[in-house]
């Protein structure tokens, strides 16, 4: 007897109908499946048979063929299982093929039947209720995770015995509860506060900027001078994620497996700070199923990467692509997929191997020669692309004695809230959040100089001999310090504070 099944498949993030059809013929007992499976695939035969058989019901002594289809199209992963299990109790008559016509199911079946937990249930939902689908056969331990999703139906389930009864009426399962975004959004809070930061006042200003416009940054100064506490500050006064960025994040993390599972959605802008040893494909993602690296998990948040010469040079500059583009492309052999990386650099650094170059409390040891070998594994390019560039010299024992608490995270996010409001009116329907992802349309209209203003910005671009890019950076942040200031055109103050943030690539690369 024939049987089909529908589930569903995975490429990036971004799903794929898959039939399981499933045959039963006389002959030598076998288990053949086709369509290119993987290997965990393949090695279902094994999980399925003891489910099956541990559920109290019999596996068939016949030849079992399965096949995937589209037969062209590379198949991963455990999810299957599920689909398959049904599929044999079908052609055993144990259910009838009707009972599953209208559901997606996917699960991963244990030898005692349990239906296990899946990573990246979130885009396949999602992908299946774009082409239609609205009924789906879940693992309960994703229930959270699939909660989010309007206008669907989703019945989640702990067993293969519990999804044949609830299939034969014999079981009711009700239908997952849907959960609103903003119900979600009341459980998040910071673990760090701008208020306990002493002192620091133009990195704090400067990180305000980055946050209301997207920008990024990185501060360089002495060992102990609170460059980490202003990164780990710097996710408080960021704009809360609106519901379609909130999806996306949380695609990218199911896939990955790093989801929550009692939360289900992310609701914090992600705070991604990879070890300085990490490799090239953690970073970028890959490996055999091509998966997301810290870039993509960074999206829509922040990517620190603390101390930034130690990273591996050739590693470091894959970021430059994607921080241009917005998306990361991984190609492998046989698949190449494309995660969006639209997120904002931190980072910090010592200005030199001692830590002291330039510092007004202690004296540089390093030479010459060291300090421009140690500067030198940042390229000009990179270093290009980051708008900000902070020094933050060590704290005074006043500031640091002083125990009246600075202005808040809570203060700072709401002259931040304001200017990314701005923003969303004036890029609405463009698919622009701020003013770093600006086009050349937008620049052009938006960043618009009065005379003085370009003479200014004329005079920067000679003198500190500026890229094209980094004029434009400079206008961009111009423009994101007029929003905090409440204007509706670039000013010539708005230009000279902007430039000011532009002037460490000339002092400390060589």
């Amino acid at each position: 007897m024939l049987a089909k099944i529908l589930s569903y498949g995975l490429t990036g993030i971004t799903g794929y109908p898959v039939t399981i059809e499933l045959d039963i013929n006389a002959g030598l007992p076998g288990y053949d499946v086709v369509g290119l499976a993987d290997t965990a695939i393949k090695e279902s035969k094994s999980r399925v048979k003891a489910a099956i058989k541990n559920s109290t019901y019999n596996y068939p002594i016949s030849k079992v063929i399965i096949n995937l289809a589209p037969a062209d199209t590379k198949k991963e992963g455990s999810l299957y299982d599920l689909p398959i299990a049904l599929g044999i109790l079908v052609a055993e008559e144990v259910i009838t093929n009707n009972s599953l016509k209208d559901f997606v199911v996917l699960g991963e079946l244990s030898l005692n039947g349990d239906v296990r937990k899946l990573n990246g249930i979130l885009p396949m939902l999602i992908s299946a209720k774009q082409m239609g689908f609205n009924k789906f056969i879940i693992p309960k331990d994703n229930a959270m995770e699939a909660a989010f999703i309007d206008k669907i139906e989703v019945y989640p389930v702990e067993t293969l015995k519990q999804v044949v009864g609830f299939l034969k009426g014999e079981i009711e399962i009700k239908p997952n509860d849907n959960k609103t975004y903003e119900s979600a959004l009341k459980d998040h809070n910071f673990k760090h506060d701008f208020a306990y930061v002493k002192g620091q006042a133009s990195a704090k200003r400067a990180m305000e900027i980055a946050a209301a416009g997207g920008h990024n940054i990185i501060l360089i100064g002495p060992p102990g001078a609170g460059k980490t506490m202003l990164a780990k500050c710097f996710p408080s006064i960021l704009p809360d994620l609106t519901f379609e960025e909130s999806l996306e994040v949380t695609k990218i993390h199911s896939v990955a497996g790093v989801l929550d599972p009692k939360k289900g959605i992310v609701v914090e802008r992600p705070f991604r700070s990879p070890h300085h040893t990490a490799t090239l494909i953690a970073l970028t993602g890959g490996g055999l199923k091509a998966k997301p690296g810290e870039i993509s998990l960074a999206h829509n948040g922040v990517l620190f990467l603390d101390e930034l010469p130690e990273y591996n040079r050739n590693t470091i500059e894959t970021l430059r692509q994607p921080m241009e583009d917005g998306y990361i492309t991984v190609a492998r052999n046989a698949l190449t997929v494309q995660y969006p990386a639209n997120f904002i650099l931190v980072a910090s650094m010592n200005p030199c191997p001692c830590g002291y170059y330039g510092s007004t409390t202690h004296e540089c040891k390093c030479t010459p020669t060291a300090i421009h070998n140690y500067l030198s594994k940042i390229s000009g390019p990179l270093l290009d692309r980051i708008d900000l560039h902070i020094e933050v010299d060590s704290v005074n024992y006043e500031e640091l004695s002083n125990y009246e608490l600075e202005e808040s995270s809570a203060e700072i996010k709401k002259r931040v809230n304001k200017a990314r409001a701005v923003q969303l009116e004036r890029f609405k329907n463009s698919g622009i959040y701020s003013n770093s992802k600006m086009n050349e349309k937008e620049f052009k209209k938006y960043c618009a100089l009065d005379k003085e203003s370009s003479d200014l910005i004329e005079l920067a671009f000679k003198k500190f001999n500026l890229s094209a890019r980094a004029y434009n950076r400079i206008l961009k942040v111009a423009r994101t310090i007029a929003d905090l200031d409440g204007k509706e055109h670039i000013e010539k103050k708005h230009i000279m504070e902007a430039i000011q943030y532009r002037t460490l690539d000339k002092k400390y690369t060589v």
